[in-house]
């Protein structure tokens, strides 16, 4: 059961992780805070407004 868990935690990094980049924000960043706050990182980057692309 608990291997579960970490399967969806993980898979929950990595789909923050996109949807950071398709922000233009840090992948590897929010990765990693997604370890610590998961699916409170999904809400914070679904509201967050897109940045503007680097020259």
């Amino acid at each position: 059961m608990e291997d579960q868990y970490f399967v969806g935690w993980g898979t929950l990094m990595l789909i923050n992780a996109g949807l950071a980049q398709g922000k233009n924000r840090s992948g590897l960043n929010w990765f990693l805070i997604s370890l610590l706050l998961g699916p409170l990182v999904t809400l914070i980057l679904v509201l967050m407004e897109k940045l503007p692309e680097k020259d």
